[in-house]
């Protein structure tokens, strides 16, 4: 009776890291589609959206020399801008958080941030989290310039 050669007995280094990287790959590529939640641009993208929102609010306030305030509904996860008809949708797996002055607060699922004729505002912050990532736009009070920081 004759015994197999060494090398027909088992697996070669090659094969068992071709077998581990596919494996990873797999795992890369299935774990995005079953957590369901937002991936880091659809969060960064959001907190754009509102950032840009927060900006339109301020140019029009200059340019029509009135007030003018982007209002935030939290439960709806949506946001407009006075004296705009569109409304802006925001990804429901997002959670919104509003700072903003007690006078401008509707009810405690909607507020707005306020922009004045001169490009000063009320001042505020909109905190946009998924799980432990979060960037929060800031509105500054005195000039109204608005900021992301994550």
């Amino acid at each position: 009776m004759r015994t197999a050669p060494a090398a027909g007995r088992g697996m070669t280094l090659i094969e068992l890291l071709v077998v581990l990287m596919l494996m990873g790959l797999i795992a890369a590529m299935s774990v995005p589609l079953l957590s369901g939640g937002v991936s880091g641009s659809e969060l960064k993208g959001a907190a754009r959206e509102v950032a840009a929102g927060l900006r339109f609010a301020r140019s029009d306030a200059v340019a029509s020399r009135r007030e003018t305030r982007l209002l935030l509904d939290l439960e709806q996860r949506t946001f407009r801008v006075d004296h705009d008809a569109r409304t802006h949708s925001l990804p429901k797996q997002v959670e919104l958080k509003l700072f903003t002055a007690q006078s401008d607060l509707v009810d405690e699922k909607t507020g707005a941030i306020r922009f004045y004729p001169d490009g000063g505002s009320n001042g505020g912050r909109i905190t946009i989290a998924a799980g432990e990532r979060k960037y929060e736009v800031d509105v500054d009070w005195l000039t109204g310039r608005v900021a992301i920081a994550d």
